[in-house]
């Protein structure tokens, strides 16, 4: 293992950090171009016939294009300031020679990115490298926030702009012939998430950085990300990821800092009274590091990206010259694979095991990193129990779990610390956000393979199960057992496992006392001893002495003695099946939401409406017993993205209007725009930024899929992973009902009846998740036949963006006007889009499900369009199905009549439509209520039209979502993370 240096940013440049700070950022490079013993930085000139001593001979870096020089004869710089574009586009020359990625001839688009990059990367590292030698010496809490995704998006334009240097940087560009635009778009997205999930831990950083907290990200570095999406003939098509194929020019990889992460073995008894986790396999986890900055601040955090391998002496050389090769490079391959890809397939043995391997890794290296953090903080005076006062971990979601046992791990078996002092230190430090009431979304590890892979957390999980069954029982108590059993089989870590056999004493039923004890029908009072009275005379083969009597007597008590023992071993067996007793046909699980409730100090659902259902479905019986533990936390998108940077002409209407740019900061200002909200000046100012805007998507619609759409329609967006829950299957079949309408009128009652729409689809499916992958099929074959339909031409177009990621959002979201966010109630935590969506000046049609419910508050009822079951409705209407008194709809029927006619294909889609149907059984009952909120959903949609109609109330209705949105900025969140979980203050740096 080895430790962080004192100074965890510090490059390999031999030059030191103290005098790099001092260094202007634009001359920064690799200084092994140069002695050790430089004492100045310099600029090499463009022309080659001079040349800095020492150094090899350099071709022109535009060779075929008239750059303007920019340094002296003696190769100093000239340039009165780093911020001047002359300067910026010194550095971009500078490492398109000296850090070279690409050939030398040409000074291409992706070599000018690659530069530009680096040169961006310059200035961050040194507000990077001052960050956290301020927070070394400060010693302060810090958080630590662990995630299996983090979605970052492209990051030169976030960059430049949390520097406020995106105009310099346009004109230094200008200067050496390309636009910042163009450039831009060669850096390929960051494949290191898929969703919401990973987009909220990528704004949560944002903001950690824009509000000097002290915090760093944890995640893993896939190769491959999830998938690459293509939409072919046959629907999703996914390929791998090419993201790192190119190189990635905003990690540094930190070699002298890595971990060593064990698998399989086992646990054996040490002489010192220890437990040692012995043989097995053994990785090591390399840690590569990514600038975070914040905005209008020289606070920059870092995200840690933890790569997997093994030592070199583990490539097996004597196999590989045997010709076995594949064997030769096993352990290497074993290694690898963990970050190969984003939630490999589970539906093998062998998916499951790298997926648990991609957990564990996760946390075994990061929970290192942060001890040996703490330990060198702390200096010669290690206190443990000081360990929750200066480190707080908070798991997103349920993939950091194996933090619990892990940091209990590293507690006792290495730093001897006792169970107790071990337990109170994690419960006080880790803390769970939960992100899912979906059962199959909280996850259950199979108990046998966790065992297999990780043995010795399998017994410290067994402990704390244990440690909780004592607590319920006390709780409880064991008068009702009716009551106890509900409440194990609900709180229990282990699913289907035994009780202890400490626990499972306490409930075994004494046997009930007999005045006598029958042994084959015979009682021992029946066998009576011989009187002091001679016997009668008898044959002497009949004649039994005292002393046989006896003895006789004691064998047929011994006898009935095991058979008592017999019964009560049988009773207790019986006890057993009938209190929680495992069942053998069924899998014996580890709940790994319920070891987060239990191993935390605080467990928070992310929107009002999810965390109620947190506290009053998920998890009750936890709520009854600890209702401290439980929070909202509401979450929030980074306004720096989402509007200032991805929608700069909306920014600067914002900007005009209120006075100032502060809201970039101070969200609540924008409230400061409902007094223009019928201001016609600003209505149509707004109204052409839109359009421009949309513009701009129906150029990239046209380059990814070929079809031509209309600017002038209302652009009705629904851009999000594809699941039955999320209902993309309700809004298609809508768009179904829309184009049947359409085919059954006249074109003067078409163009009375419908406003022209696009209505555009984006997200992946999941790659086995079959239904979903129909979903997209079908949304695709119903856009080829509309899209071709000459009846309809533009009153109404349907596109599937293909891969849709960051960028593609950054697009499609300031482009939007109406967005889709229909759920079945109850179902999805919050959403993040939705908000993105407000921001932007986006009215939402929704369902009351997650933060639509907080939204529809903010903006106001009349600014939303509102449908469908309320989420206390849900489990009464599914019964209802289930008991066959559902009736569908007549229109809905008629859309699935008009979908099996083979109008849109002839592709088969009784599966999809037989989901729909029927009352009960999987994958059919149309368990999320497509049809139940089919009518209301159309009836809905009329409204919409209707409004859109009316410009004029459209665009207020457009102002007050962006002006009333204030509220879900993840700066809000993240106040109230650090003061309700973390107890961490905001530290400025010097």
């Amino acid at each position: 293992m080895a430790s962080p240096t004192s100074s965890p940013f510090a490059t390999t440049s031999s030059i030191g950090i103290s005098r790099l700070s001092s260094i202007s950022r634009s001359s920064v490079w690799r200084s092994n171009c140069f002695p050790s013993s430089s004492h100045h930085l310099f600029f090499t000139k463009i022309r080659t016939s001079r040349r800095a001593p020492g150094l090899l001979p350099v071709t022109r870096v535009a060779s075929d294009r008239d750059l303007k020089e920019t340094v002296s004869d003696n190769g100093v710089s000239n340039l009165p300031s780093v911020h001047e574009p002359s300067s910026i586009a010194s550095s971009i020359k500078f490492h398109a020679e000296f850090t070279p990625s690409f050939s030398p001839e040409h000074f291409s688009l992706p070599k000018a990115y690659r530069a530009t990059a680096e040169s961006v990367r310059d200035a961050l590292i040194i507000n990077w490298n001052a960050t956290y030698d301020h927070y070394d010496k400060e010693n302060m809490k810090q958080a630590y926030y662990l995630s299996m995704e983090f979605l970052q998006g492209r990051a030169l334009l976030n960059a430049i702009g949390n520097l406020e240097l995106t105009g310099k940087y346009a004109e230094a560009l200008k200067q050496l012939g390309y636009t910042l635009e163009s450039v831009a778009t060669q850096e390929p997205d960051a494949a290191l998430g898929n969703g919401g999930l990973g987009r909220l831990a990528s704004c949560f950083l944002d903001s950690l950085a824009t509000l000097n907290y002290p915090a760093w990200g944890y995640g893993l570095r896939y190769q491959y990300g999830l998938f690459k999406q293509n939409i072919t003939k046959d629907g999703q098509e996914e390929v791998a990821e090419n993201w790192l194929e190119m190189g990635n020019p905003w990690e540094i990889a930190r070699n002298d800092v890595s971990y060593q992460v064990k698998f399989y073995g086992k646990v054996v008894d040490g002489s010192d009274d220890k437990k040692h986790w012995i043989g097995g396999e053994n990785i090591k986890a390399i840690a590569y590091d990514v600038p975070i900055p914040g905005y209008k601040t020289k606070t920059t955090i870092n995200l840690r990206l933890w790569s997997t391998t093994v030592p070199s002496q583990d490539f097996d050389l004597a196999s590989f010259n045997a010709g076995e090769h594949s064997k030769a490079n096993e352990a290497h391959q074993n290694a690898e694979k963990i970050c190969y890809i984003l939630y490999p397939g589970d539906e093998s043995l062998e998916g499951k095991i790298l997926r648990l391997k991609q957990q564990y890794t996760l946390c075994s290296a990061s929970l290192q990193d942060i001890v040996a953090r703490f330990e060198r903080r702390s200096g010669n005076s290690v206190n443990w129990e000081d360990f929750p006062a200066k480190v707080a971990v908070q798991m997103n979601d349920t993939h950091p779990t194996l933090c619990i046992p892990e940091l209990m791990r590293i507690l006792i078996d290495i730093k001897g610390l006792s169970w107790d002092d071990s337990w109170k230190i994690t419960q006080r430090t880790v803390a769970y956000t939960n992100h899912t009431v979906l059962p199959e979304a909280l996850e259950k590890w199979s108990l046998d393979i966790m065992q297999k892979l990780l043995p010795r957390h399998v017994e410290i999980i067994e402990m704390i199960d244990e440690q909780l069954i004592n607590t319920i029982i006390a709780q409880y108590g064991t008068v009702d057992l009716v009551i106890l059993e509900k409440k194990l089989r609900e709180m229990r870590i282990l699913d289907n496992v035994d009780l202890p056999p400490s626990i499972a004493q306490q409930f075994i039923k004494p046997k009930e006392q007999k005045s006598t004890i029958k042994s084959k029908g015979k009682s021992l009072t029946e066998i009576e001893e011989p009187s002091s009275q001679p016997p009668k005379e008898e044959p002497k083969s009949s004649t039994v002495t005292l002393t046989e009597v006896k003895t006789k007597k004691d064998a047929l008590v011994e006898e009935i003695e095991e058979e008592k023992v017999e019964e009560e071993e049988e009773e207790v067996e019986e006890e057993d099946e009938v209190f929680l007793k495992s069942n053998p046909e069924k899998p014996k699980l580890v709940r790994m939401a319920n070891l987060c409730v239990v191993g935390g100090h605080a467990v928070n659902g992310v929107a009002a409406i999810h965390s109620e259902i947190v506290k009053d479905e998920v998890f009750n019986s936890f709520y009854q017993m600890w209702p401290q533990k439980f929070q909202n936390k509401t979450n929030g998108v980074t306004p720096r993205r989402w509007i200032k940077f991805c929608n700069p002409g909306l920014s600067d209407i914002i900007t005009k209007w209120i006075g100032t740019d502060d809201w970039v900061l101070n969200t609540e200002k924008l409230s400061q725009l409902k007094q223009f909200a019928e201001n016609e000046e600003l209505h149509e100012e707004w109204r052409e930024a839109k359009r421009t805007n949309k513009i701009r998507v129906a150029s990239m619609i046209r380059e990814r899929t070929g079809y031509i759409v209309s600017p002038d329609a209302m652009f009705d967006i629904q851009v999000k992973r594809i699941h039955e829950y999320k209902r993309q299957l309700l809004n298609i079949m809508g768009i179904v009902y829309r184009y049947k309408k359409m085919k059954e009128m006249t074109e003067a009652e078409r163009i009375k009846s419908f406003v022209p729409r696009v209505c555009i689809f984006g997200g992946k499916a999941f790659a086995t998740y079959i239904q979903a992958k129909r979903i997209v099929k079908f949304i695709t074959d119903v856009a080829s036949t509309i899209n071709h339909d000459p009846e309809i031409g533009d009153l109404l177009k349907v596109v599937f963006v293909p891969d849709y990621n960051v960028s593609v959002a950054e697009l499609l979201i300031p482009a939007s006007e109406l967005s889709q966010h229909i759920s079945t109630a109850g179902m999805e935590a919050s959403g993040t889009s939705n908000m993105k969506f407000a921001m932007n000046g986006c009215v939402l049609i929704g369902t009351l499900d997650g933060a639509n419910v907080e939204i529809r508050e903010e903006v106001g009822e009349e600014n939303f369009f509102l449908f469908g079951a309320r989420a206390e409705e849900i489990a009464g209407l599914r019964k209802e199905r289930a008991e066959g008194k559902f009736v569908p709809d007549p229109r809905f029927e008629e859309v699935k009549k008009f979908v099996r006619s083979g109008v849109f294909g002839i592709h088969n889609y009784n599966e999809l439509m037989g989901s729909l149907e029927g009352n009960e059984g999987y994958g059919r009952a149309d368990y999320f209520l497509v049809g139940k909120d089919f009518p209301s959903y159309i009836e809905c949609q009329v409204e919409v039209d209707e409004a859109y109609r009316d410009q004029k109330k459209w665009t207020k209705m457009s102002i007050l979502n962006a002006a009333n949105s204030a509220k879900f900025s993840s700066d809000r969140t993240i106040h109230e993370y650090a003061r309700d979980i973390w107890d961490i203050k905001p530290v400025i740096l010097p």
